[in-house]
């Protein structure tokens, strides 16, 4: 299944993108204009008590942020450290900042901030106003002395110890800003660490690879169900994914030796289960971020891929060095 309507344009010039690209000259003025409000300080960003690690990208869409939160909220707390999470809640519907529980609706507080609460072992909270939610999450959690925010990179108004932005194989697209392209801030945004997903290093530096492993699969109806991938051979097998890059799951799927009929959704897609009935088929295999909001009318040959970020320990060595030096400044 091709990409979404953006994606056939945001990802090479077209037509389209070229008539818009007037519009994205007054995007980048505007974006510019922003970002030196926020250095001169005629626009005052709020810094917190604790640090504040930001994992954001300059491409509209998901890049695989949940993971690398979820890796590095993990090996923080294996290094001391007693980090909170942050996150806007997308497609949420809280109207005021909240702590997010395992058993929370998806709905209600998103489906990646529940992924992380699910996995990450942190407090983590949601709100539309980033400073009042993280407020709220440090009044709660006490012992918290160092904040991840997630998909906030362009949330200037939080003040920042370090920036981290993730970029896939696709890169930064045609180059040009919304809407021709894909870009929210331009390609040459300086930040701390660049992470590529699943490709070799970017135009970007200094950057990390990341690659997402897991060959596990968990049953959406009954969670304590484990299966192997190999359990799906020469099943008839149909993919779902409703994530900012679709193609990337399915082609994991095909390196796993599965053969599926795939089917793309809008990122952050909120299912019903007609959209899921797809006739003859013995497994239906999703991620973990679709799964969240299939578990209410989930069947018993449903299953979500569970998967983990992998990155080189210089990556984190990188990090620890940024945070120590903030201790002694």
């Amino acid at each position: 299944m091709g990409g979404s309507f953006p994606e056939q344009h945001w990802y090479r010039l077209s037509a389209l993108s070229l008539a818009l690209w007037p519009a994205s000259l007054l995007y980048r003025l505007l974006v510019a204009l922003r970002r030196l409000a926020y250095r001169c300080g005629a626009l005052p960003a709020v810094r917190l008590p604790v640090a504040v690690i930001v994992v954001g990208n300059i491409v509209a869409g998901g890049t695989g942020k949940t993971p690398l939160v979820l890796w590095l909220a993990a090996r923080l707390r294996r290094h001391g450290w007693k980090p909170g999470i942050l996150s806007r809640g997308y497609r949420g519907g809280a109207a005021s900042p909240m702590a997010v529980a395992a058993g929370s609706p998806p709905d209600l507080v998103g489906d990646e901030p529940l992924l992380l609460a699910r996995n990450s072992g942190c407090p983590v909270w949601v709100g539309r106003d980033r400073i009042k939610a993280a407020s709220e999450l440090l009044a709660a959690h006490p012992e918290c002395n160092v904040l991840i925010l997630d998909d906030g990179l362009q949330h200037y108004r939080l003040a920042r110890d370090i920036e981290i932005a993730v970029e896939d194989a696709r890169g930064v697209g045609n180059g040009l800003l919304l809407p021709a392209g894909p870009l929210r801030e331009p390609a040459s945004r300086q930040v701390d660490a660049w992470i590529v997903n699943s490709a070799p290093a970017g135009i970007h530096s200094p950057s990390f690879r990341m690659d997402l492993r897991g060959d596990t699969f968990r049953c959406v109806a009954a969670p304590h169900s484990i299966m192997a991938a190999a359990a799906f051979a020469r099943k008839k097998l149909h993919a779902v994914a409703g994530i900012g890059n679709p193609k990337r799951f399915f082609d994991h799927l095909a390196q796993l030796g599965l053969a599926s009929v795939n089917h793309a959704f809008p990122d952050h897609h909120a299912y019903t289960a007609s959209d899921l009935d797809f006739g003859e088929c013995e497994a239906l295999l999703m991620t973990e971020k679709d799964a969240v909001k299939c578990e209410a009318f989930a069947r018993e040959h449903w299953y979500a891929l569970q998967v983990e970020a992998e990155l080189a320990p210089a990556f984190f060595d990188f990090i620890l060095a940024k945070l120590n030096g903030l201790k002694t400044a």
